[in-house]
């Protein structure tokens, strides 16, 4: 039952620049991780400086359950937001990264977000069928970071790819630029996870939404109906109903 209050974006900044090339771990190098149950978020910006040479280097490190952050960025390179465990909640937030920005093994709730990247968006962790796991994103921007746009035909920027070998992530109703390669989804390693992953878009919109040229894996689908799309808002997915309501953080619990 933490909290923690900034002044908004960009004007609280908590900085750190640890990283894997230096001798931590991936796990241990975070600026900010928390693991105390119903952790709050409200104004703040969590950055690691460390550069894009430093590859992992953590901003935010989360296994708090029932947490939310609202209003506030993650910023950084490689694996900059660690959604850790357990049910999390992220509402009129901004992450900025390279490649894996989002990714770990929570059941992870991203509503009315901008996520700006400059390669691949999420690793998501499930390694097992039966966890209740994943990365659910609504409602929110996909896009090129503003120091790329200039350039963004020169390079591509993927949706996922799984790390484990039944990663999931969602991305329903959101907006999504032509940055995005028309395949949108990459492979971890060859054949890995192609057949057990569950990668799902609903109802999207933006140049780079049209779901024609996608992968054709067995675990990739265009989620067709609004019965299977509700599985993985805040109400079914995070049980938001029953949690949300004591953060004083808006939120939707349909799609």
């Amino acid at each position: 039952m933490l909290m923690l209050v900034g002044d908004g974006i960009g004007k609280t900044v908590v900085k750190a620049s640890r990283n894997v090339v230096d001798g931590f771990t991936t796990f241990s190098p975070a600026t900010v991780a928390v693991v105390g149950v119903g952790f709050i978020a409200k104004g703040i910006t969590i950055e690691n400086s460390a550069g894009p040479s430093k590859h992992q280097a953590v901003a935010l490190r989360t296994g708090s359950d029932f947490s939310a952050f609202y209003k506030c960025s993650f910023v950084g390179y490689q694996d900059i937001l660690y959604v850790h465990s357990f049910w999390q909640f992220y509402r009129e937030c901004e992450v900025y990264g390279t490649i894996d920005f989002i990714f770990g093994n929570a059941a992870a709730v991203f509503q009315s977000c901008n996520l700006y990247a400059r390669n691949i968006f999420a690793a998501q962790g499930r390694e097992d069928p039966n966890q209740n796991t994943g990365i659910s994103i609504l409602n929110s921007k996909i896009a090129s970071a503003a120091d790329l746009i200039p350039v963004k035909s020169s390079f591509k920027t993927y949706l996922g790819r799984p790390w484990k070998e039944y990663s999931r992530t969602v991305i329903m109703r959101s907006y999504i630029d032509d940055s995005v390669d028309p395949a949108e989804w990459l492979e971890w390693n060859g054949t890995f996870g192609l057949s057990t992953l569950y990668y799902g878009e609903y109802l999207n919109r933006g140049p780079g939404s049209n779901t024609i040229a996608r992968v054709n894996w067995p675990g990739y689908r265009v989620i067709n109906n609004a019965t299977e799309a509700s599985q993985f808002t805040a109400g079914a997915y995070i049980q938001g109903n029953d949690w949300l309501n004591s953060t004083d953080i808006p939120f939707s619990l349909g799609l």
